[in-house]
């Protein structure tokens, strides 16, 4: 059997985010850029797989600049066999049906029985990309799961909603996202870190993926900053904090 995992680099959300003044995106040189987490237990799931049967292949496909490579060697280091790099200047600031087209022509000749995707990026949220990728290659997506098993032939899991739990499954090959509510991701180990160096990754450009150059970005027209939180109330209790907190939450309507 053999999965990909889609993954994406993204900034770490316990830094500060910001958006460049000029073009309205992301700002990804103002802090660290990570794995994205829900990325992380889509890789987790393959490797569970991958842990019952040796025979499984493991693929990493990321979609970035330059330094997505070291995403992709993370990925590597927790157990991924190998990873495919979608690296092309005219793709910054690519929108999610440029994002999602691209991908499925990554993906088209790859293989895979089984693509595997977090249901959305903790930079983007917009939960699509996935549901695209699969229009594109004509594959059923099976989404949003909060737990999942695959074994030939066949994907199945549980999608946990407001009004209960619902069980899906589909034949393969599909598409498959995971929510955060999936198992945790593992952490690489020493040896991981080393092998990681010496498995191939294989850097694709559009011209090799046969897609026109042409940028499709989503355009900014106007955005500002987030205005700083203003200070709260202060009750300091001299007998009728109990009153006055009251008196603030029936004001706010808050009760």
């Amino acid at each position: 059997m053999k999965i990909v995992v889609l993954i994406k680099q993204v900034p770490d959300t316990a830094d500060e985010r910001t958006l460049d003044p000029e073009t309205g995106w992301l700002n990804r040189d103002a802090g660290d850029n990570i794995v994205d987490e829900i990325n992380e237990r889509a890789l987790e799931v393959a490797l569970r797989v991958k842990d019952g049967d040796k025979s499984t292949e493991v693929v990493v496909l990321a979609m970035g600049p330059e330094e997505a490579s070291k995403a992709i060697r993370k990925a590597l280091s927790m157990g991924a066999d190998s990873g495919i790099h979608v690296l092309d200047g005219s793709l910054a600031g690519a929108d999610a049906a440029r994002t999602a087209a691209v991908l499925a022509a990554a993906l088209k000749d790859a293989g895979a029985d089984v693509i595997v995707a977090g249901n959305e990026s903790t930079d983007g949220r917009g939960g699509v990309v996935p549901a695209m990728v699969a229009e594109h290659l004509g594959l059923p997506l099976v989404g949003s799961l909060a737990s999942l098993e695959i074994v030939p032939g066949t994907v199945s899991g549980e999608r946990q909603g407001e009004s209960g739990t619902l069980s899906v499954s589909a034949a393969l090959p599909a598409v498959v996202t995971v929510t955060e509510r999936s198992a945790e991701a593992r952490f690489p180990n020493f040896k991981g870190i080393l092998t990681a160096k010496r498995k191939p990754v294989a850097t694709l450009s559009l011209a090799e993926l046969d897609v026109q150059a042409t940028p499709a970005r989503a355009v900014i027209l106007s955005h500002s900053e987030r205005p700083p939180r203003t200070a709260g109330t202060k009750i300091v209790d001299e007998g009728n904090a109990g009153t006055q907190l009251a008196d603030y939450l029936v004001e706010n309507r808050l009760v």
